[in-house]
């Protein structure tokens, strides 16, 4: 019975880093290319950083074959895009202020968040 109680505290643990305290590595989008990809579930990288106050490109390319995947949403900027199927579809952004833009899919199963410095 104790065995059973401290794997389901540790299965609990696990949960809660997952979901809360897990932060997954930033990239900054500079001089060389960077392309997110959209694969099993995610935004790869999903934490983007971008200079403040001048026009951004981000470039996406979709592998997975998900509905939820195909839909670019982020709603700060009303910005709805449609991302094709294994093709680089670029995204123009305007000049931003400081601070962070939520972009996700429809559903918001897939989620990402740029950083404006």
């Amino acid at each position: 019975m104790l065995i059973i109680n401290i794997v389901g505290v540790i299965l609990i643990a696990l949960i809660v880093w997952w979901f809360w305290l897990y932060k997954p590595k930033e990239a900054e989008l500079g001089e060389n290319d960077l392309v997110i990809t959209v694969e099993n579930g995610t935004y790869s990288p999903s934490r983007i950083k971008v200079p403040a106050g001048e026009p951004v490109e981000l470039k996406f390319i979709r592998k997975d074959e998900s509905p939820c995947s195909e839909t670019l949403l982020i709603p700060e900027l009303q910005i709805s895009d449609t991302l094709p199927l294994n093709k680089l579809k670029s995204i123009q952004l305007p000049a931003l202020k400081t601070g962070e833009y939520a972009f996700h899919c429809q559903m918001q199963m897939y989620r990402g968040q740029l950083t404006v410095y």
